[in-house]
Order: structure tokens, then sequence, then C-alpha cells
């Protein structure tokens, strides 16, 4: 397919570039930078790239540059390969979730989500790995970015950020994690964990909007996993804005916790990375007065020979240590599912 081809070429010539599927959508959508500046985001119309907490905020703007679309054919799932990581980060972890856990129950914040890298020493097709992304996980908001001065991200995130048309907006609350079954049944700790991002969000729009509506929880399926998904929504208004909105919602306590301050203090000061892009969020930022942004979950990060899948989990009060480790290994399964060796 031509627009696999086209990958190819921009990546071989270092072209800034964002390839992306909706989704449940068959349609491709290509947009390609005309030179290889970092452009940091002040509201320009574009498609936007966002760090969790620091780095820079980089924006393609469709003004000025090449967009197109094409609807996607066929693709031809390939079998991926079993990739293994260098090292077992199953104690670091655990005892990061402990911690994490005894912070909570002296009273420091309620909820803190806490995340680790997987690097694995593997090179990948790119290209190949993208198309088995794309045809596996068609519910989800699939990507390929890249910057030659921020580097190649890819991924399938099932979380929206929020979806605004004219002045009408929809988010979700999404949290709660499990291997998915036809009989989901949820824990005490997953429902209050997807309860605490509902209420975070009701409370940061409540009196800003008007008609907020919020629906009941449901269980919905993200590739092998399921999660609690609640939908919101409510109108925009005139002293309220799209970047207000934007700027109350993120990070939600999905990727970082309640209170929010407390539990991002807590992420900087204990795990030992810096999360880049992973949990931030990018998207169509104004395209058409429309703009559509997700979380960046389920990603992973290519340099050179390394390949990085980040992964994380919300910790309550009753968190289990080991079980949150599996938790995170279920979720590094969503990319390690689609690797396809170079």
């Amino acid at each position: 397919m031509q627009v696999f081809e086209e990958i190819n070429t921009f990546l071989s010539a270092q072209n800034p570039f964002v390839c992306y599927v909706k989704p449940n959508e068959n349609i491709w959508n290509l947009l390609v930078q005309q030179n290889d500046e970092i452009i940091e985001f002040s509201g320009q119309a574009g498609f936007v790239f966002m760090p969790f907490y620091e780095g820079k905020q980089v924006v393609i703007p469709f003004e000025g540059n090449t967009f197109l679309q094409g609807n996607l054919e066929n693709i031809e799932k390939k079998k991926s390969e079993n990739f293994t990581s260098e090292s077992n980060q199953k104690e670091a972890f655990e005892n990061l979730v402990s911690k994490g856990v005894t912070a909570i129950q002296q009273g420091e914040f309620d909820k803190v989500v806490l995340s680790r890298k997987i690097e694995i020493n593997e090179r990948i097709s790119i290209v190949a790995t993208l198309q088995n992304l794309i045809s596996t996980y068609p519910t989800a908001f699939r990507y390929l970015f890249f910057h030659p001065k921020v580097g190649l991200w890819m991924g399938a995130t099932p979380e929206q950020l929020i979806k605004i048309n004219q002045n009408q907006f929809e988010t979700v609350a999404l949290a709660g994690t499990q291997l998915y079954s036809e009989n989901v049944i949820w824990t005490t700790k997953e429902i209050e964990e997807q309860q605490f991002v509902t209420d975070y969000i009701v409370s940061k729009v409540k009196n800003k909007v008007n008609s907020l509506i919020v629906y009941d929880a449901k269980t919905v399926k993200a590739g092998s996993l399921a999660h609690l998904k609640s939908f919101i929504s409510g109108e925009i208004t005139a002293d309220f804005q799209a970047n207000d909105l934007i700027k109350a919602l993120h990070p939600t306590p999905a990727v970082c916790g309640l209170p929010k301050e407390k539990a991002i203090d807590f992420i900087l000061k204990n795990e030992w990375y810096n999360r880049k892009y992973y949990s931030g969020f990018l998207g169509e930022y104004n395209k058409g007065n429309q703009t559509d942004l997700f979380v960046n979950l389920r990603c992973l990060e290519v340099e050179n020979d390394v390949l990085t899948i980040y992964v994380g989990c919300g910790i309550t009060k009753d968190s289990n240590p080991e079980k949150e480790f599996i938790e995170t290994e279920n979720k590094s399964m969503t990319m390690r599912n689609v690797l396809i060796k170079k």
C-alpha cells in the first residue's frame, strides 16, 4: 500500500511526520512536516505530541505542510516475534508499588499511577509493526510519530483525552484493568479506582461548562484487556475554551493519581526514569473546529537498536504489588504482540 512505502521514504530522509488511524475507522491520515525544526505548540491547528510532565510540547501544523488521507486495504497480520527484555524488573517495581501503598495508607494521597519501562535490545521493522498494530487493534487510536529531534513513537491507545466539536465536548474516565473474558467481575479496588477518575474530571469542569452528563461505567474491551469506562459530555462556555479544558484535564488521575500535584511529586521522586511522552497526549488540535486527543498509553519508543515499551497501573490502598506487576506485564503484551523483527 502506497502510504507504507511513503513512510519508509520519510524515515530514510529523516522527515518529521505522523501517520494515524482513528478508533473504528479504516482511513489512514498522514501529515508530513516540510522541514526538520521542532515546532513548539502555542495553539496552532495541527497534530500535537505532548509529554507527561516535562519535555517539549511538539506540534506538526496542518498549515503549510502536506496532509494526505486514504482508505486502508486489508492488511494481513504477520506473526509477531517473541522478544525478551534485558532484565527482570519485578522486585524493583513491586518495591515501588509497596512504597506507593504505604504513602496512601499514611494519607499522602488517595491514588498514584506508577509505571516502568521495558527495554528490549532488538531492531524491529517499523512499517510491518505498524501494519500489525493497525490491524490488531481496530478500536484503538493507532499511530506512528517520528521527528528526528524528538524520536520515534508508536502505539494503540484505548483512552480518549477529549473530543471537541464546535462547543460540544466528550471525554472518558477509564481505569481498572484485567484480562478480558466474557464474564468480567470487577473488584472494589478497580471500581474505586475508576470512580476516582470520574470524580476528578467532574470536579474540574462542573462549574465551568454547561449541560454536563456523566454516564454509568461500562466494561470495554481493548485488545486482550478489559477496562471500566464512563463517558462524560457537556458544552464549553465562552469563558472556558478548548485549551482551558485540556489544561484542566491533563494529566488525569488515570495517568498520575489524586490529588494530582502530590501524586505527580511522588512519581517524579520515586520512578527511576523520565516518562517523556508516555502518558502524555496526542492527536488533532483544532482541525476544522474539531479537536480529537488521546492519552499516550500502550506505546513504545524506538531509539537505534533499543525498543522501550512503557507500562503502568493505578495504585490504591488495596493494591497488591505482585498483582500490579502482572498487570503491567499484561499491558505490555499490547505492544509485544505486534512486533516484527527487522
